[in-house]
């Protein structure tokens, strides 16, 4: 085989890998609105109005000393059959310096916690809307990538989204135990005296 024909087989490898089924991770569009399936499954390349970072990237936002990082990551449940007078300590591992507000990705998300997130993040940001932020939850993770757009369409101009999540974070630098932000915590007690 030529070098010719060596390199003409490798463009259409590369053709072949852009083309790819529409079901694969590089090809999956950004819904119009909110993504509402499952919040596992893989995820668009792209948040419109928002900047997608990998580690590099993200090393560079939390290097500024600025960013706001939010971890939209489900909480683990209890196992089930497990007694409920077993003690069940989990540890949620995330970003050192994250706000944890479980499930704050979710969608569709009822008014009141669509809100107490905006609210939250305002108080977080001190009302600045140019102030850096990144979602970010694990792999493949539309609640991240919800969150993130959630932010967009609220006018905040410096949005960011980590898609690799707490795995990316992790294959290069040491998480840290996070607990529940105490403002999102009380959610279910405010929303229950309504």
């Amino acid at each position: 085989m030529t070098l010719l024909s060596r390199l003409a087989a490798a463009a259409l490898l590369t053709l072949g890998v852009a083309a790819a089924p529409a079901d694969s991770p590089v090809n999956v569009q950004e819904p119009e609105g909110f993504h509402t399936g499952p919040q596992q499954g893989y995820t668009p390349p792209t948040l419109k109005g928002a900047v997608v970072l990998d580690i590099d990237g993200l090393d560079r936002v939390v290097a500024t000393g600025k960013a706001v990082l939010i971890d939209v990551a489900l909480a683990d449940r209890r196992p089930a059959g497990m007694a409920p007078d077993k003690p069940w300590l989990p540890a949620h591992r995330s970003v050192p310096g994250a706000i944890w507000m479980p499930n704050a990705g979710a969608a569709p998300l009822d008014p009141a916690h669509e809100n107490l997130f905006l609210a939250r993040v305002a108080e977080l940001t001190g009302g600045d809307k140019a102030r850096p932020i990144v979602t970010f939850c694990h792999p493949d993770c539309w609640g991240s990538w919800n969150a993130g757009k959630r932010l967009v369409q609220a006018g905040y101009t410096a949005v960011h989204w980590f898609p690799t999540g707490i795995e990316g974070w992790q294959e290069r630098h040491e998480t840290a135990v996070l607990k529940e932000d105490p403002a999102w915590a009380a959610r279910s007690t405010n929303a229950a005296q309504r």
